[in-house]
C-alpha cells in the first residue's frame, strides 16, 4: 500500500498533466484532448510510481523498459508526463502540431528520441511490441516491454493475430493496457463493433488478464505490479477510465474524443482543473499566427 502523501503527489502531477494536455491541444486548435485527459492517471503512474525503468537523459539506455504507444492519437498525455519526467523542456509543449516541432500530431521516431516505433496507424502497436518482447528474450534481456492501446483498437483483426502469437511464445515480459473508456470517434465501442466479452476473449488466447480502475491511482499501481509478476504468460490491463477525466463538462463524451476546446472552454476548463490542484490559473497561450 502506498501512503497517503505519496498518492498526493502522484494526483497532483495527474492534475498538472492535465492542464498541459488542454493548453496543448486548445493552442494547435488540433489533437486528441478525451484520451488523453482520461490516461493521465495511467502515465503518471507509470513514469513516477517505480512502474517502468527508463532514463529522462537517456532515451537509448541499454537496460530501459520499452514503450510503445499505439493508440498514438493520445500523444499529448505523453509529451506531457515526458515534461513532468524532464526529457522535453516543458516550452516545447505549446509547440504540439506544429510545422518542423518534434512533437508531431503521432509519435515520430525520426522527431523525437524517446519514440521506439513511429505510431498511429491502429491495431499495429501489439505486434510490434510482440516482436520486440520476443527478440528481449531471445537475447536473454531483463527489459520489460509495455505497450498502450485503446478500445477501439482492439477491433482491428491484426491485434488479435498478436494476442494470439504473443501466448504462444510465452511473452511474459510484455504488458499491455488498454485504455477502456467504451468510447472511439464515433460513438460507443459496444455499438459500432461490439468488443465484450472482452477479457474472456483475452483470457482464452492464454493472456494474463487484469481489470481495474484505470482513474485510479493506488489501483493502477497495484495493477502494474501484479502484472511484473506474470512468469509465464503476457499480460493485459483492462484500465476502466472516463473519457474527459477531470473535467465535467466533457467526461464520458465521445465528441471531445478528437476534438480540441475552443479558447472560452478551454478556460473553463483550466479553472477546474487549476482550482482542484489550488494553483494560480494562467491564462491559456494565444495560437501562433
Amino acid at each position: 500500500m502506498i501512503d497517503d502523501k505519496k498518492i498526493e503527489d502522484l494526483e497532483n502531477i495527474a492534475k498538472q498533466i492535465r492542464i498541459d494536455i488542454v493548453k496543448m491541444t486548445t493552442n494547435a486548435n488540433s489533437g486528441h484532448p478525451g484520451g488523453s485527459l482520461g490516461s493521465a492517471d495511467i502515465f503518471t503512474c507509470l513514469y513516477f510510481a517505480g512502474i517502468m525503468k527508463y532514463d529522462a537523459k537517456q532515451p537509448n539506455w541499454p537496460n530501459r523498459d520499452y514503450f510503445i504507444l499505439s493508440n498514438g492519437h493520445i500523444c499529448p498525455v505523453w509529451y506531457a508526463t515526458l515534461s513532468q519526467a524532464g526529457s522535453i523542456e516543458y516550452d516545447e509543449l505549446l509547440t504540439f502540431r506544429k510545422l518542423d516541432s518534434r512533437l508531431q500530431g503521432h509519435p515520430t521516431k525520426s522527431f523525437l528520441p524517446f519514440v521506439e516505433i513511429s505510431t498511429g496507424s491502429l491495431g499495429q502497436g501489439i505486434g510490434a511490441a510482440v516482436g520486440l518482447s520476443i527478440g528481449l528474450r531471445i537475447k536473454e534481456m531483463k527489459n520489460r516491454v509495455f505497450c498502450s492501446v485503446g478500445d477501439g483498437e482492439l477491433e482491428e483483426g491484426s491485434t488479435w493475430e498478436a494476442a494470439m502469437a504473443a501466448s504462444h511464445y510465452n511473452c511474459s515480459n510484455l504488458i499491455v493496457f488498454c485504455d477502456r473508456n467504451g468510447l472511439q470517434q464515433n460513438g460507443n465501442t459496444e455499438d459500432i463493433i461490439g468488443l465484450e466479452p472482452l477479457s474472456e476473449k483475452y483470457r482464452a488466447f492464454g493472456w494474463n488478464v487484469l481489470e481495474t480502475d484505470g482513474n485510479n491511482i493506488q489501483k493502477i499501481i497495484e495493477a502494474f505490479e501484479q502484472a511484473k509478476l506474470s512468469k509465464n504468460k503476457p499480460t493485459i490491463i483492462f484500465f476502466k477510465t472516463l473519457m474527459g477525466k477531470g473535467v465535467d463538462f466533457m467526461e464520458n463524451d465521445y465528441q471531445w474524443h478528437g476534438k480540441p476546446l475552443p479558447e472560452d472552454l478551454a478556460q473553463k476548463a483550466l479553472d477546474i482543473l487549476n482550482s482542484e490542484k489550488n494553483l494560480p490559473n494562467p491564462p491559456i497561450p494565444q495560437k501562433n499566427q
